[in-house]
């Protein structure tokens, strides 16, 4: 560990905090476009370059997975970009009001997806709301947009952002968050997981780097405990697990978990998490048709294929109805997709002892195609109990390509819904996102109690019959976690990023999309054709025009 080095990193950033902090809005945006520019530039080669990390051929039905990760980075930067040059001429970024609406009991809604033509485009029938905090209404909602620039002086401050080690997006993104919406200079560290980006954040952010307002730095635990304990930085932002943040917060060790207990961090820092997940997706009874089976089973397998399940947003334990007839069919359905799908290397750290707990707790388990070196094969686990509280698939997050399934009673739809909500909420662990998925005919008749339980349902992002993942990879939807966290039951984290209209209280985003989607969704394991679509979906997000939306749905049509 060179501790000089990272001393005279933190230094420079200090000398140059207040200077950020008091830099022109419209000189932000174009710093802004910069980091669009450079990754642009890097897209290829960080593809290129992850794929080779993970053990991805050229030739695998996964290489284009990669292409998602510039895609959403540049769609977000781009749309902090607007934002900026919106508070640069408005003092706040403008929202149609329009696109307001009021919900019963009076909380406020804000419909942020689609915001243009292309995104209607190629989301047809896809929406994204912001649900807003009880406080904030249409008449303040001004007052609670944008609340760093709204300050007369703002004081500069240093943040440490410690990076995730799964998806390239994440990194990039959480920086852009900390620079450009809470106005804070930046040291960067590098997951040691995947170390291999460093050179293309860092070609992406040379401006940025250039002038002092970004550092970065690489190594393992001594380089993050020694930066996060630095008088130098005042913040910190961690995207990654909850033992990760205990450690931070309070410490390693007999004398942490005491400082737990207790409620007594070591560090009275502010610091802000997202921590991970045990997704559920919730199946809500209804008259399914074969083909909606098939669909739904290459939507709910490509959430635990997609980058080996290693991913916060994964589909973990699968809600069903214990007497719905087509229960059985749509388990076989998704069984098979995941037999049909290459098995893919297990290249996360500590997984293979993370699946062997789960394989000693669940004997059960159905392994999908041979378990050999290097793997962690595609499991199922049906019919759990519900009531086993303890069982690891429930009461954490188990990061890797397996799904659980349990069964749940209900009278009729909306008494299944009820009581899917409270076991969500109740057993299993993590705040970040659920899914629900609801035929159109079950959602008539469910009415307004369909809407009452996404209301219920205490997590920062839901998603209604597409996956939670558009929730991250539009931007204009906030990710993190179900406000309320504390320290000593930090779950999935604490604060928002992305929420490129800089609302400063969400409490939830919603998003939605049709029950059957035609043509095949870009990001479904079994589009043939992800890897050329996200390719050219980074080109429109970098400079968006109709004419590079048509051209992309043509594309989007042969998958």
């Amino acid at each position: 560990m060179n501790v000089d080095a990272l001393d005279q990193a933190l230094q420079v950033l200090k000398s140059r905090k207040d200077t950020w902090a008091s830099l022109p809005v419209a000189r932000k945006a174009e710093y802004a476009q910069g980091v669009i520019d450079g990754y642009v530039r890097v897209a290829r080669r960080q593809v290129e370059a992850a794929n080779r990390a993970k053990g991805i051929p050229p030739d695998s039905p996964f290489a284009g997975e990669e292409w998602a990760h510039p895609c959403l980075t540049v769609r977000t930067l781009r749309l902090l970009r607007d934002s900026l040059r919106q508070i640069a001429k408005f003092g706040r970024p403008l929202i149609p009001r329009r696109w307001l609406r009021t919900r019963p009991g009076g909380q406020l809604a804000a419909r942020v997806f689609p915001l243009s033509l292309p995104d209607g485009l190629l989301y047809q029938g896809f929406r994204g709301e912001i649900w807003m905090q009880r406080d904030v209404t249409e008449e303040n909602l001004g007052k609670n947009m944008a609340g760093f620039y709204r300050q007369t002086n703002p004081v500069g401050k240093v943040a440490l952002v410690l990076g995730a080690g799964n998806v390239a997006a994440i990194g990039p993104t959480d920086l852009a968050h900390k620079l450009f919406v809470e106005g804070q200079v930046c040291l960067f560290k590098h997951n040691p997981v995947n170390e291999y980006l460093a050179p293309f954040i860092e070609e992406a952010f040379d401006e940025l780097i250039r002038d002092g307002f970004v550092r970065t730095a690489t190594g393992g635990t001594e380089v993050g405990e020694y930066l996060c304990q630095h008088p130098e930085v005042d913040e910190i932002h961690l995207t990654g697990s909850d033992r990760t943040y205990e450690a931070i917060v309070f410490g390693a060790g007999d004398d942490g978990r005491e400082r737990k207990r207790n409620n007594r961090p070591r560090l009275s820092k502010r610091v802000t998490c997202e921590l991970g997940n045990v997704t559920p997706v919730i199946v809500v009874p209804g008259p399914w048709s074969a083909a909606d089976v098939a669909f739904h089973a290459e939507n709910i397998a490509t959430q635990i294929i997609n980058n080996s399940g290693f991913n916060c947003l994964s589909a973990r334990v699968l809600v069903v109805h214990k007497d719905w007839p087509q229960r059985e069919a749509l388990l076989d359905a998704i069984r098979a997709v995941l037999g049909r799908t290459p098995q893919r290397p297990a290249y996360y750290p500590g997984v293979k002892k993370l699946y062997d707990e789960v394989l000693a707790a669940n004997p059960d388990a159905q392994p999908v195609g041979p378990c050999r070196s290097g793997v962690i094969p595609y499991t199922l686990i049906r019919g759990l109990d519900p009531a086993d509280r303890g069982n690891p698939c429930f009461a954490s997050e188990c990061f890797m390509p397996v799904l659980a399934e349990t069964r749940l009673a209900g009278g009729d739809a909306a008494e299944f819904l009820s009581h899917a909500v409270h076991f969500a909420n109740e057993t299993l662990w993590g705040t970040l996102c659920a899914n629900l998925i609801v035929h159109p005919a079950t959602a008539r008749a469910l009415g307004s109690q369909l809407e009452d339980a996404i209301a219920e349902l205490r997590y920062g992002t839901v998603a209604i019959n597409q996956w939670a993942a558009m929730g991250y990879i539009w931007g204009s939807t906030g990710w993190g976690a179900s406000p309320g966290h504390v320290p000593a039951d930090i779950q999935s984290g604490i604060g928002t990023v992305h929420n490129t209209f800089l609302f400063d209280k969400p409490e939830k985003s919603v998003v939605s999309g049709p029950f059957r989607v035609w043509p095949k969704p870009a990001w479904f394991v079994t589009n043939s054709r992800m890897g050329s679509i996200f390719a050219r979906a980074t080109e429109l997000e970098a400079n968006p025009s109709l004419l590079k939306a048509l051209c992309l749905g043509v594309t989007a049509l042969r998958g």
